[in-house]
Formats: structure tokens, C-alpha cells, sequence
């Protein structure tokens, strides 16, 4: 199996494989049964109603992982970009049918691995990962949570600019974040150009710059 320098550094950058090199690496990606897939923009990488018999590490592009309410609606459950995984909860419980489905946002290269008979030494490490997606789940939970779309809006902001800086693309177009925050289109760029004109941000297209000195 082979990988480019950025998949090999997104790879790394994972907590199942951080710090590991040569043989320890080649070591984890057999005892995972790894096996790396592309996929075109709009490949279906997960489907709702199957059990999930693996998860996968993004190694480049992007995969956005939604759900369906009853009347048909898309709800965005996160944009899982490279070095990030998505489908490990699920992994562990076969039985149950996955109530989520996953697609390709752009060309993607994922690592799929197994779960099966983790051991003495791993589960430490696959408890690292559950705890860092854990994490990122909480950041959705925390903008959400605010009462008004300008404060779910600022939250979200400030969580990318902590992470990227105060100037960051953010993983969705305005349509993807409407449905990430669970608002209208219409009152979606209605608040953008409001935080735009009072100078709290710069924005254009996906690429933000929080003003966080106003």
C-alpha cells in the first residue's frame, strides 16, 4: 500500500497512528486490515440501514456525514476533513443499523479499517480517537445550543478561528452550513451580511476572517 506525502501526513497526524514510523506503522495498518478507496465528488461512502463493519481515516478531500428527519430533510452531523475518522462508534455495534450516511464532497482518499479483536496496547489508542471526535461533536453542541443564528454563527466562527486562525475556510458552502446549523438559507446570508457590514467579519464564499478585535 502506498501513500502520498500528504495522505502519509494525514495518516500520521491520527491518534491511532500518531508517532508511529516503518515497521510499527506497517504493523498497525496490517492488524487494522486497512485498505485504502477513492471516491469521486458525490460517491456514497456509507448508507443508512446497514451496519457499519468498518470506519475509515480521511487521507484527502472530504466526507460529510448527515441524516434524513421524517419529513426528508438533511441535517450535516459533521464534515470529517484529512487525518480525521468517521464510523467508529458505529463500528463497534453491528447489530444496530447505521442511522447515518456519509458521501464524498470532493475527490477522497479514505483508509478503511477494521475493529475487529482490538488487543492489549490498542485500545488506547482507539479511545484517543473516540475522545478527540467526541470533542469535535461537543463544538457543534456548544454553537447549536445558542439561541440566535447571530451567536450560532459567532460560536462556530470562533471555534475554526482557535484552531486555524482568524482567517480560515470553513468545510461547507452556504447551503452545507444552513443545514449544519439547522437554519434557512435566506436568514442564513441575511445574518452573514448583517456581521459583515458592522465589521465583525470579512467573508467570501467559504473563506472567513473573524475581526476578533471588535
Amino acid at each position: 500500500m502506498t501513500f502520498t506525502p500528504d495522505e502519509m501526513q494525514a495518516l500520521i497526524q491520527n491518534p491511532l497512528f500518531e508517532g508511529l514510523s516503518g515497521t510499527q506503522l506497517d504493523a498497525e495498518l496490517k492488524f487494522y486490515k486497512a485498505e485504502k478507496k477513492s471516491y469521486v465528488k458525490g460517491d456514497t461512502l456509507l448508507k443508512t440501514g446497514f451496519p457499519v463493519e468498518r470506519f475509515a481515516v480521511i487521507l484527502s478531500g472530504s466526507v460529510q456525514v448527515m441524516s434524513d428527519d421524517i419529513n426528508g430533510h438533511h441535517m450535516i452531523m459533521i464534515t470529517v476533513q484529512p487525518s480525521q475518522s468517521f464510523g467508529e462508534s458505529l463500528c463497534f455495534q453491528r447489530e444496530r443499523e447505521s442511522p447515518v450516511y456519509a458521501a464524498a464532497l470532493s475527490p477522497t482518499s479514505v483508509l478503511w479499517l477494521s475493529a475487529d479483536g482490538l488487543r492489549k496496547g490498542h485500545e488506547a489508542r482507539f479511545i484517543n480517537m473516540l475522545t478527540a471526535k467526541t470533542l469535535s461533536m461537543n463544538d457543534r453542541v456548544q454553537a447549536l445550543s445558542k439561541l440566535t443564528l447571530r451567536d450560532k454563527l459567532f460560536t462556530l466562527f470562533s471555534q475554526y478561528a482557535l484552531q486555524y486562525g482568524p482567517s480560515f475556510t470553513l468545510p461547507f458552502d452556504r447551503e452545507s452550513l444552513a443545514a449544519y446549523l439547522g437554519a434557512n438559507r435566506s436568514a442564513l446570508s441575511r445574518v452573514l451580511g448583517e456581521m459583515k457590514r458592522e465589521g465583525l467579519i470579512d467573508i467570501s464564499k467559504n473563506r472567513v476572517t473573524l475581526n476578533i478585535e471588535n
